[in-house]
Parts: C-alpha cells; structure tokens; sequence
C-alpha cells in the first residue's frame, strides 16, 4: 500500500479485493474506497469484514465490463492484484481511457512487470512498453519471491507503480495509426521495419516504406526492438505523409 501513496483525501478503486486484507487498509487510510470483486463467493466474508467502515463501497461486478466512466469520473487512485492471464489487458484498458487517474498499483506476474518498464533494446522489449509508454511512466516498487505465497505458484511477481502521463501528444487518429506501426514492428521481431509495415498493410511497397523511414531519419534495416516512443512517433508520422504523397 506504501507504493500507492494513500492518504484521507483520495479516492480508491481496488480491483479484486478478494476477501478484504488490503481493502480494510485502504477502508483506514483513504477518503473513500470503491471495492470491485467480480467472484459473488467473495462477498459475505469482505462485506463482513468492511460493515466497522462507512467509506467503502463493494460493487460484485467484472471491472472490463462495468460502467468505468461512472467509476471514474473523479480522481482515483487504483490498486490491484489480479489473475495475472487479464492483469495487463486490465491496465491497458484502464490507460487507454483517459480516466485522468493518479496512479496504478498493481501486482503482475514479474515477466509481465518487466515488459511495462523495458527500454529499447532489451529482451522484454515489445509493443506493450511502448504503448504503455505512451500512457504512462512505469516503475517496478517491489519484487515479489513466489515463497511469499501459500499456496506456493509457479512465477516470480512485481508490484509495479504506474503514473498516467497529464497531457498526451497526439490526437486519437494520429495516436491510432502510430500503435498499428508500433503492433506490426513487433509482429515479427526478426524482420526489418520496412517489411512490418510493408506485411501488415500500413505501406504499400517497401520502396514507400523505405522512402518514409529515410525521411524520418532512419536507416531502411532499422528494426522496431531498437526504436523510442519518439522514433516510433516520428516514423509512423512519416508513413502518413508518405501515404498522402502517393494518393491521385
């Protein structure tokens, strides 16, 4: 909870309370609480648990599929410790909303922790570091041996402390077209950029896409594993001005 920074004048989302340890911590610390426990099983024991606390509010419902605007339509702080298959997709989702929240502190499987933090070049480097990027700073707060757990799991966990970015550049076409760019650089990792983009349809030739990438200050072998968010940036801004070019 440290790594969340709590205090009396927060609001908090916890997503997947569970049965309430960190709820009731959060329920102590915060302002208010907003528990979202998708497992009914779950509910008579954290209801329980929460009934000494006016500030908490449990919602029984899927957090991808519940009213998110409605949920964060003020200022939030988010913690959470999820099946580590959704965890990212959550994240994603909840970055890609805008929700304007302060910050996110969840617990990921520690490879997948890794990939929200990678920089260029790395091994964990791919498209979700660099969209992830674009939304927010990432920082791993904590490792997480899996003999802290009982039952013991077969993976290592992080708890990683996420920052969405105040103002972002670009806007939502412009956005778009650059995460088609940076999804078909890592599609194949081990072809150039100028066959990613030429294989997933976003250039019609490799002499465009060479053309673009030139333009943009790139060699034509450049490789997506190598590149910034603000490469990615300048490149995909390049295959759209080239693709205005080539239009009757």
């Amino acid at each position: 909870m440290a790594a969340a920074n709590v205090c009396k004048d927060d609001y908090v989302v916890e997503i997947g309370p569970g049965i309430g340890h960190l709820t009731e911590r959060l329920a102590q610390s915060a302002g208010e609480v907003a528990a979202v426990e998708i497992d009914p099983d779950m509910l008579p024991v954290l209801r329980g648990r929460l009934a000494p606390y006016g500030n908490v509010r449990v919602i029984n419902e899927d957090i991808l599929k519940t009213d998110l605007p409605a949920l964060f339509s003020r200022p939030a702080k988010v913690t959470a410790n999820l099946p580590y298959y959704i965890a990212a997709d959550i994240v994603m989702t909840l970055l890609r909303g805008e929700y304007g929240l302060q910050n996110l502190v969840v617990m990921l499987q520690k490879e997948v922790a890794a990939r929200f933090c990678a920089i260029p070049g790395s091994k964990d480097y791919g498209a979700l570091s660099v969209i992830a990027g674009y939304y927010a700073f990432a920082e791993i707060a904590a490792n997480v041996p899996r003999n802290c757990f009982y039952p013991r799991p077969n993976v290592d966990s992080a708890v990683l402390r996420i920052t969405p970015k105040k103002n972002l550049p670009l806007p939502p076409p412009e956005k778009e077209f650059m995460f088609r760019v940076v999804k078909a650089a890592f599609a194949k990792r081990r072809k150039t950029l100028v066959n990613c983009v030429v294989s997933e349809g976003i250039s019609p030739s490799k002499a465009e896409a060479a053309k673009a990438l030139k333009s943009a200050g790139f060699d034509e072998n450049a490789r997506g594993e190598a590149l910034t968010l603000n490469d990615f940036t300048a490149v995909a801004k390049a295959l759209r001005e080239r693709a205005d070019l080539s239009r009757p």
